[in-house]
């Protein structure tokens, strides 16, 4: 018996220890984790740096409220600013979807009255709260919870022409991911994304980017949209940033976060001292040892090495987040047999798995992974 909520399969495996790249479960079997948590760990497991200062955290100060200044939520603020460019404001969160729905409420508050709409891309996540659900481009999931929130519409991926004829005078903002994580590992492209950042600028709207899952280093660069030669309104980032810790910040340019004033949006554990220090830690940590340039390293060796499996048809994504094209077998039984060799991944559609390990991941721990992965895609062929 489970006293937990139905929201989840039966797990195959329970965990109970991490390090590293590496995951142990009650039994004492050792997993090379290719997931991270959902592209989360991505220094992997247990960081010293990040447990040191949880612990220096709890034995200092938890939590007051943001009735109360803290630290050291506003040097994380600083930096992520100074990351993604400068000239900008944070609001801290729990999650991806916190970080989301304080853009959508940013977006119709900036915008005015009779201006509320967003436009967003079918095949996206942006979240599981009503709002950031019916953002999501993924209809099958809405139909459980109708009437979703109004002031949501999709178009098709890439489509710049069916994006502008969606421009009407109630939009205010296009929400996109430079990387399409949960459709299936899809990028964008330069000129999808410039061409959407000129129509933004004809047309006064707000260009939103969600980092969730592909921000902090993971796609090469620290930011997704740095890959395409444009700078957004407003950046939604979570995941990565604490490393494991639940912490999520929406950034937007100054002239736009000044539509917020005290009483706009609130929260009560976002930004607090213990989330904030993981992510100060884990920031730290990035830069020092540069997971931009590693992942865009790591990111070339893993997909070369999966190039070259003769079961897997294409390697799509941008780092260390790849979307593997698979033959001869659904990816959900890739993906379990590959549990029972010890690795670690996921299934984003019926024939793509997706790889997102750690950025601290090396080139033994990648051969490793591919060997199991071969071994199964050959077992699975025969």
């Amino acid at each position: 018996m489970t006293y937990l909520m139905s929201t989840y399969a039966a797990p195959s495996v329970t965990f109970v220890r991490g390090r590293g790249s590496y995951l142990w479960d009650e039994q004492g079997r050792r997993y090379l984790d290719f997931l991270s948590g959902l592209a989360v760990t991505s220094l992997g497991h247990a960081h010293p740096a990040v447990a040191e200062a949880l612990c220096r955290a709890a034995n200092t100060l938890l939590h007051t409220s943001n009735l109360f200044g803290t630290v050291p939520g506003p040097e994380v603020a600083a930096t992520l600013d100074r990351l993604i460019g400068g000239d900008g404001k944070v609001f801290f969160a729990n999650s991806g979807a916190e970080a989301n729905e304080c853009a959508i409420k940013l977006a119709r508050k900036w915008a005015g009255h009779g201006r509320y709409v967003v436009l967003s891309a079918y095949g996206s996540f942006h979240g599981r709260t009503l709002a950031t659900l019916h953002a999501t481009g993924q209809p099958a999931k809405h139909e459980a919870f109708q009437p979703l929130p109004d002031g949501f519409r999709h178009v098709a991926w890439q489509d710049i022409e069916g994006l502008e004829k969606a421009v009407t005078p109630e939009v205010a903002a296009i929400l996109l991911e430079p990387v399409q994580g949960e459709g299936g590992v899809w990028p964008a492209g330069p000129e999808y994304f410039q061409a959407v950042r000129r129509l933004c600028d004809e047309r006064d709207l707000l260009f939103m980017v969600d980092e969730v899952q592909t921000g902090l280093g993971r796609t090469g660069r620290w930011w997704g949209f740095q890959h395409y030669g444009i700078r957004p309104d407003v950046v939604t980032v979570a995941k990565a940033l604490g490393n494991g810790v639940p912490i999520g910040a929406c950034w937007a340019r100054s002239e736009v976060a000044s539509a917020f004033v005290p009483g706009d949006h609130a929260t009560t554990f976002g930004g607090q001292p213990l989330a904030a220090s993981a992510a100060q830690a884990t920031l730290a940590v990035m830069e020092a040892v540069d997971v931009p340039d590693l992942a865009r390293k790591r990111g070339q060796y893993l997909r070369d090495k999966l190039s070259a499996l003769p079961s897997v048809r294409a390697v799509r994504g941008l780092g260390l987040l790849l979307g593997v094209e698979v033959t001869g077998t659904e990816a959900k039984a890739v993906v379990a047999k590959c549990m029972e060799q010890g690795l670690v991944v996921n299934a984003v559609t019926d024939s793509a798995l997706r790889l997102a390990p750690s950025l601290l991941v090396s080139e033994a721990e990648i051969d490793e992974a591919v060997d199991i992965l071969g071994r199964v895609l050959e077992g699975a062929s025969a």
